[in-house]
């Protein structure tokens, strides 16, 4: 089986900074793509990517080479992501559920925990969620008002008093929020088949 481009990029990485700089630029080319619609592709800026092409930056930081090799590799075979909820909640409360995904209608949603003991743990926790690709954060009500200001996500919440799992509950109302949004999407790419 061929390697693909991104574990060429890869393995050139670690055989020398010269052959990792002329496989990535060569892989670019092959792509078609530029120093500037990558950049914005894998979050790496042209500056970077100017000085790591022209070997001004012989050692790149691994969180850079990482983003670089995530890119590569998603423009190759990209990934269908299962959509899930963030659940932001101490981590007893996280250890307590009994499930890990929850279903409405023909969608299954993901719930993907994330502790948090304090406000602050709280807020941090959001931002990854969000930057993961979350659809939905399930938070408590007084944290839900702070995160609503912060990320752009959904925020949903169930006070502790109306219901015996608040968590869950308000996981389940997200995830119809998130499995409207899917059904609409999924009827939307079934009208363009048929006008094709």
């Amino acid at each position: 089986m061929t390697p693909q481009k991104w574990e060429e990029v890869l393995d050139s990485a670690l055989d020398s900074d010269e052959k990792f700089r002329e496989t990535l630029r060569r892989t670019l080319k092959e792509l078609h793509l530029d120093m500037k619609e990558f950049s914005k592709l894998s979050g790496v800026s042209e500056s970077s990517l100017y000085k790591i092409l022209s070997g001004h930056r012989v050692n790149p930081r691994l969180s850079t080479l990482r983003d670089i090799l995530k890119t590569l590799k998603n423009l190759e075979s990209p990934e269908e992501e299962e959509p899930f909820i963030a659940l932001i909640a101490s981590r007893s409360s996280l250890d307590a559920l009994t499930t890990s995904h929850v279903t409405v209608g023909n969608f299954r949603i993901k719930i993907k925990g994330y502790g948090a003991s304090s406000i602050e743990d709280a807020i941090i926790a959001a931002l990854s969620a969000e930057q993961e690709g979350a659809k939905a954060i399930v938070c408590g009500p007084v944290v839900a008002t702070i995160l609503e200001k912060i990320v752009k996500v959904p925020i949903s919440s169930c006070p502790v008093s109306l219901c015996n799992q608040p968590l869950l509950e308000a996981a389940k109302n997200a995830a119809k929020k998130i499995a409207e949004e899917l059904a609409v999407t999924k009827r939307e790419a079934e009208r363009r088949k048929v006008i094709r």
